[in-house]
């Protein structure tokens, strides 16, 4: 083949691929890109994450329950490999994404004034930490019912919000969250009623 020809034939692939791009509807094409919502609900999903891992955590030296030992084991697999996901997707779309499992149990100033909905302040972590037995439990479950229901807020929040949640993994994770947060509500909520009155 001349070079000629092997020039008329670049041209030609060019113009093709052009023309398969023109035919992209908007909806297809937007299923990969990130809007500034998009990114902000994952940085802040992962902060969130995090706290539910810290206060996993406390359970092994606060309570012998094996059912809430086998919830947080649950909950400790699932939002850690999710914050990895999360944070692997950040980078992806060349963002910076936060690292706050490197960071837990160390007293960050100004916590409370970054908390994501949903999460516990400094003074109920620290009433979390205290406790014992089923205290603990009861702290811990409703604790946790708050923090999932924030999570849920959150989800609500992005799908409200315009121009976001239309990439395609996204939608799909912010879906899961909603839907595996309020199954593990009504798990935790019939836990609470089966703690004895105090």
């Amino acid at each position: 083949m001349t070079v000629h020809c092997r020039g008329i034939l670049r041209i030609a692939l060019v113009a093709a691929c052009a023309a398969v791009s023109a035919l992209v509807p908007p909806w297809a094409q937007a299923q990969t890109t990130a809007s500034a919502a998009d990114v902000d609900f994952m940085r802040g999903m992962i902060h969130h994450h995090a706290q539910a891992v810290e206060m996993v955590r406390l359970i092994g030296a606060r309570t012998m329950s094996p059912l809430l030992r086998s919830l947080g084991e649950r909950i400790e697999v699932s939002q850690t490999d999710e914050i990895a996901m999360m944070q692997q997707w950040l980078h992806d779309h060349g963002q910076e994404a936060p690292d706050p499992l490197r960071h837990l149990g160390m007293d960050m100033p100004g916590h409370d004034a970054q908390l994501m909905p949903g999460m516990l302040t400094k003074a109920q972590m620290e009433a979390l930490a205290k406790a014992k037995g089923q205290a603990f439990e009861r702290l811990f479950l409703t604790g946790m019912i708050q923090h999932h229901e924030g999570a849920i807020a959150m989800v609500k929040m992005l799908f409200a919000t315009t121009g976001a949640a239309q990439n395609t993994t996204i939608f799909r994770f912010a879906s899961d969250v909603d839907a595996d947060q309020r199954a593990e509500i009504t798990r935790m909520r019939a836990m609470l009623t089966k703690l004895p009155a105090r």
